[in-house]
């Protein structure tokens, strides 16, 4: 019983969440992302990238199954990547719906028309 007490102090004051680990700075920090992707909620769809907001969902979703698989479960990093890819989702929604009306409209997306340029030469 003696010999277990300084193991489980030592647990206790070196938890595998706490400011001198990768898992409590991690989650902070992409914080960051998820805020610079919301607030491009209020930038005009044209000045969105697809590229970007796909890169964004794509991280968010893999590294929320990660860490949730990972010992020890950090938590607050697969909360802050499940944010992210709901920013990259909701963006990419955006995209998608105002290329459809491009489409009701007869227009064409500039960046799309250049895409179709080079892939037919």
């Amino acid at each position: 019983m003696a010999a277990q007490a300084p193991a489980q102090a030592a647990k206790v004051l070196n938890p595998a969440f706490n400011p001198r680990t990768v898992h409590f700075w991690a989650p902070i920090l992409k914080w960051g992302l998820v805020i610079a992707g919301a607030s491009d909620f209020y930038r005009p769809v044209e000045t969105l990238s697809v590229t970007q907001n796909i890169a964004l969902f794509c991280t968010g979703a893999i590294w929320t199954r990660w860490c949730l698989i990972i010992h020890p479960k950090n938590i607050p990093l697969a909360a802050v990547n499940f944010f992210l890819a709901g920013v990259g989702s909701v963006q990419l929604g955006r995209i998608g719906l105002h290329y459809q009306s491009l489409k009701k409209q007869g227009k064409e997306h500039p960046v799309m028309s250049e895409i179709a340029k080079k892939t037919t030469t």
